[in-house]
């Protein structure tokens, strides 16, 4: 594993291991995987914390297996429903215009870093949204350039100190070291969109299994962060409540929803399972996968409306995460009811371009190429 690293993506349904290393041409290159489903968390709250441990341990072993290697350091993915997001603009001024240093961004960074004594978060990531130079100038990377000021518009990442607490004593009973935490919808956004894309404004949805978070970024960083819980999972939930059919049935269905169909009384799904084949009238499933769509949408606008920043109506909306985007029809629905475009957004990795896989390749990728980003760190 000398040029390959390993990550855990703790997801609302499963936990995921991975170990890869970057291709050719801004490829991953995954050489084993461990996948193991569990609770989840609910509220910022797992919901079996006595089987967190086990669910790791498990998916450590089975990417093990999967590339003959042993894993002995890890980074951890830190889900939004555990993490806040602050940003600062802090200025530098000089006697007069000199050449910015490393040393300078660094002191930047510093300044704005006043979160030591905060009682319930700790940061773990910091990264900058855009350096303004005199005249205006804005870059990424200022050092080298020559400016009587500099002014850092800079995104930090917290954790909370709970999670973190328990994440570490977990790894610390694997006898697993712990490299640094990261927040799982940066690394997204880091890896989904280009640069060219960042330097404007770019909005991603990611509806996950119980959870959904809205991030809003730009350059190499984070400007909103906002979750709740509610996701796909409760889809299927009520689809089983509602049709009385087990929540296996229910899932099935699920994947059979045409959003866009305007069912008639008598017109039905027929689903295979493992047994049977069963039918289950159209018309009320679509109205059942309809009324939670809008509520999750609703709750998606609510964030929105959180959002300190203009959003232009002619912003998009990416969507990804494996909670709706299976569902035909979803693009417009959420559209109609969101009042904006939808994008859906799979992973950029040729081996796999469903939106399942982008917050655990995320975060592979930023992991890989944290080096290539001005400014950012992961704390241990």
């Amino acid at each position: 594993m000398r040029d390959s690293v390993a990550v855990l993506d703790i997801g609302s349904m499963s936990i995921v291991t991975l170990v890869g290393e970057n291709g050719v041409n801004r490829t991953l290159n995954i050489i084993g995987k461990g996948e193991v489903a569990y609770a989840g968390f609910q509220n910022a709250e797992f919901l079996e914390p006595e089987n967190l441990k086990f669910a790791i341990a498990n998916s450590i072993s089975n990417a093990e297996l999967s590339s003959d290697a042993k894993i002995s350091e890890i980074y951890i993915g830190v889900p939004s429903e555990f993490c806040t997001c602050i940003t600062k603009s802090i200025s530098l001024s000089f006697p007069k215009a000199k050449r910015i240093s490393k040393l300078d961004v660094e002191n930047i960074f510093r300044i704005g870093n006043t979160f030591k004594n905060e009682p319930n978060f700790s940061l773990i990531n910091n990264s900058v949204i855009y350096y303004e130079l005199d005249g205006g100038k804005r870059v990424i990377n200022p050092e080298g350039q020559k400016t009587g000021k500099i002014t850092g518009q800079i995104s930090y990442i917290l954790a909370m100190k709970e999670f973190l607490g328990l994440i570490k004593s977990i790894f610390s009973e694997l006898k697993i070291e712990i490299k640094g935490f990261v927040s799982s919808a940066l690394a997204e956004c880091l890896y989904l969109f280009e640069p060219a894309m960042r330097d404007k404004y770019v909005l991603l949805v990611d509806v996950g299994y119980i959870t959904t978070s809205v991030a809003l970024t730009r350059g190499n960083g984070l400007l909103f962060l906002s979750s709740f819980s509610m996701g796909g999972g409760y889809i299927s939930s009520d689809l089983s409540q509602c049709l009385k059919i087990s929540f296996n049935e229910a899932r099935r269905l699920k994947r059979k929803i045409v959003l866009g169909w305007n069912a008639g009384d008598n017109d039905t799904y027929e689903v295979e399972g493992e047994e049977f084949i069963k039918t289950y009238p159209a018309k009320i499933s679509n109205e059942i996968v309809m009324a939670r769509v809008e509520m999750i949408c609703d709750y998606i606008s609510k964030c929105l409306d959180k959002c300190a920043y203009d959003l232009p109506d002619f912003l998009p909306i990416y969507i990804t995460g494996g909670g709706m985007t299976s569902i035909r029809g979803i693009v417009n629905v959420m559209s109609k009811k969101l009042g904006r475009q939808i994008v859906q957004q799979g992973s950029k990795n040729f081996k796999s371009t469903k939106p399942f896989d982008t917050s655990e390749e995320g975060l592979l990728y930023i992991v890989l190429n944290m080096q290539n980003l001005a400014g950012m760190f992961i704390t241990k």
